[in-house]
């Protein structure tokens, strides 16, 4: 007798859950196709929106997850199993995970904004959070710039997101601005044309927009002459350093002083 209850109370279970089983079987291949549809959907969207390629697999892999533990919370559900108080504790985990990952999470939410707004690309020098260099890499959390001097600049991307950004090779050409100090003695036209020939005969310094040279400043010791020239990006400093050099010759082939600051000694007569 005692076997044929069992018996019973295991017919009994079976008849009561199969059902349930067989529904929340259902449920769980449905929903991983499902959810295989909608990753694939989701990554069309990202290839056309010209996503990071790091971007496009950590969203992968953080939805393809999440959809994943809502899909076990439901089945859970439909076999019957309470799932209040499971969910409650996943609520609680996460919360306790993203109080001990803030700053983490902050970082995460900037490479995202970066990877998206694209402020700058790899390979384009900036200037952000006090440091200037080419961008080496932009991860998920940093973002690696490497200096003039090829040292390496790790920045956080939530900061980062969140600052001043000056990206010096998003446009194509740059202007080159340098003042040049001579003498009083020095006349106005004699020095505009020494440095206007310099700027013509450089091969690197564009015809368009024109170069511009303009008094600038009655200095105490000198007359300033503010000089603007423009160049292909990639030629600035090229341009820059040679103006500088070039000039200084070519002023002092045409005897215009370049006034600095005199020592003069007084001897004691005894």
């Amino acid at each position: 007798m005692e076997t044929q209850k069992w018996i019973d109370e295991g017919y009994n279970i079976i008849i009561e859950f199969a059902p349930k089983l067989l529904a929340a079987i259902l449920i769980w291949i449905i929903g991983l196709w499902i959810i295989s549809l909608l990753l694939k959907g989701i990554r069309k969207a990202m290839n056309k929106a010209n996503y990071d390629e790091s971007l496009k697999k950590f969203l992968s892999n953080l939805l393809n997850w999440t959809f994943k533990i809502v899909l076990v919370v439901i089945v859970l559900g439909t076999v019957g199993i309470e799932t209040a108080s499971f969910a409650a504790v996943i609520a609680a985990a996460g919360l306790a995970i993203g109080l001990a990952l803030q700053g983490s999470l902050g970082n995460f939410a900037g490479g995202v904004l970066i990877m998206i707004f694209k402020p700058f690309k790899i390979g384009d020098f900036i200037e952000a959070q006090g440091e200037s260099g080419t961008v080496k890499e932009i991860e998920i959390f940093t973002t690696k710039l490497t200096t003039p001097d090829n040292k390496e600049v790790i920045l956080p991307n939530g900061s980062l997101s969140n600052g001043n950004i000056i990206n010096y090779s998003t446009e194509d050409m740059r202007r080159v601005d340098i003042t040049f100090g001579v003498g009083y003695d020095s006349g106005i036209k004699q020095t505009k044309e020494v440095i206007m020939s310099v700027i013509e005969r450089h091969p690197l310094i564009l015809k368009e927009p024109s170069p511009a040279i303009h008094v600038s400043e009655l200095a105490d010791s000198s007359i300033n002459f503010f000089t603007r020239v423009w160049a292909k990006t990639p030629d600035y400093w090229a341009v820059k350093f040679d103006l500088i050099e070039q000039t200084k010759e070519a002023l002092d082939a045409a005897g215009i002083d370049i006034p600095y600051p005199h020592t003069v000694e007084i001897q004691k007569q005894g």
